[in-house]
């Protein structure tokens, strides 16, 4: 499909000689991959430093344009995705993990993986579709997101299994597509453990306000360049503080962790970045951190 493309539609007109044939070919393929694999854009090959980097390595390779560009990744997406459809047509069985996530542009998106075993007893994971989810998040509408995928897949009578989060419309969700539902594991042990964190006044205390201190280092370059000068004038590793997330118990456990690795580098820039309001904020924290 690439050489096809580049022999039909591309660089017609061009007096160079070019690149070999296969070599052209070999180097448009390795150009596609390290596009994918690497997230960039189809304009790097309008990129002028780009082109004085390719041109150093092979001065008789011709780039694509950018429209060409992409009309290979699509192709490549394409021949990967029929790939993917075969190898998910022969499993006897299969099973859905399925969850909802807003991008940085609070944009909403569902995402469907199948997961079987091959003819090699190999766990195999395969994508399904990522898709962007304007609607309201009801059991109805996610329902009918995922039995188009799973038609789409021709998986519908092959499904043995649907895992999720605990949510309500999650479970409502595999009712109405009548499979079996299954609550993920992780998900329920970050419940547990949040729920007993949260219950416990004393290391709440600490958890806000080791945030605050995270918070302070994370937001404020002065503050953050600081602990970096500190560090080096204690010899301590330069490590960058960790905050804790709200969907994963052990992001606390490594906020912790850091904090306490790193408590005189991060008790000595307080002190000099914010003086005495410090001592006010920390107390007798510091000494059980």
């Amino acid at each position: 499909m690439l050489r096809h493309y580049r022999a039909m539609h591309e660089n017609k007109g061009n007096t160079d000689c070019g690149a070999r044939p296969g070599e052209q070919s070999q180097i448009d393929e390795d150009l596609v991959t390290m596009v994918i694999e690497d997230s960039q854009p189809f304009s790097i090959v309008e990129d002028k430093g780009f082109k004085r980097f390719v041109k150093s390595l092979n001065p008789s390779y011709v780039l694509p344009t950018k429209k060409a560009l992409k009309v290979m990744v699509e192709a490549r997406y394409q021949e990967m995705k029929e790939n993917a459809k075969a190898s998910v047509e022969k499993a006897a069985a299969v099973s859905l993990t399925s969850d909802m996530w807003t991008s940085i542009n609070t944009e909403a998106y569902l995402a469907v993986t199948c997961h079987f075993v091959d003819e090699s007893s190999t766990l195999n994971t395969v994508v399904l579709g990522v898709q962007y989810f304007p609607n309201a998040h009801t059991a109805e509408n996610t329902a009918q997101v995922k039995s188009s995928l799973m038609a789409e897949w021709a998986i519908t009578d092959k499904v043995t299994c649907l895992v999720t989060d605990g949510a309500a419309n999650m479970g409502a969700c595999a009712r109405e597509l009548r499979l079996k539902h299954a609550i993920c594991i992780a998900h329920t042990l970050n419940l547990v453990v949040k729920k007993a964190l949260d219950q416990t006044p004393e290391l709440s205390d600490i958890r806000a306000k080791s945030r605050k201190i995270v918070g302070y280092f994370r937001s404020s370059t002065s503050a953050k360049e600081r602990l970096s000068v500190v560090q080096e004038q204690l010899r301590k590793t330069q490590l960058k503080l960790l905050q804790e997330v709200e969907t994963r118990w052990n992001s606390t456990y490594n906020m912790l962790q850091r904090l306490f690795e790193q408590r005189e580098p991060v008790g000595a820039a307080l002190v000099t970045t914010c003086g005495v309001a410090w001592m006010r904020v920390s107390g007798r924290h510091r000494h059980k951190m």
